[in-house]
């Protein structure tokens, strides 16, 4: 255990948080996310767990010390329920809830279509899989940066 470090966040996840750069990509995604075979394409090539948790939970974790970047309209993304692209499952209303209470603000998140996800997913930098069940808890956060002042 570390001081003011979130449990959930493990030894293998800490690394490849603090190994990305401004600009890197990182998926969050659920159970049903065929997540080792994209994250063998990843820049970090193996598959980081959070387990039994749900997407909101490791996203509240992961956001306590990850910035978002700031030089892009949507540094965060959800994925497009199929056919029904403006449909917003309550599973990204969670997140959603998380990445405003982290950014202390509201932060919309960004959408994008279920296969082009996929491919965005295989050129990031990382894929993290949760414990989450429900469809659609899979997510793209962009690495931002933490500015001099705000040691």
């Amino acid at each position: 255990m570390l001081k003011s470090i979130d449990p959930i966040l493990n030894a293998d996840v800490l690394y490849a948080l603090r190994s990305m750069g401004h600009g890197d990509d990182l998926v969050l995604c659920d159970a049903n996310f065929p997540a080792d075979s994209v994250a063998r394409q990843t820049v970090l090539g193996k598959l980081l767990r959070i387990d039994n948790v749900t997407s909101a939970r490791a996203a509240r974790a992961i956001l306590s010390v990850l910035p978002l970047d700031s030089f892009v309209d949507k540094p965060a993304l959800r994925m497009q329920i199929v056919d029904q692209p403006n449909e917003v499952p309550t599973v990204q209303v969670e997140v959603q809830k998380e990445i405003d209470a982290a950014e202390r603000r509201a932060l919309p998140l960004g959408s994008i279509e279920r296969f082009a996800f996929y491919e965005l997913a295989k050129k990031s930098y990382c894929v993290i899989q949760t414990g989450e069940r429900r469809f659609y808890g899979c997510f793209i956060f962009k690495k931002g940066v933490i500015t001099p002042d705000a040691a």
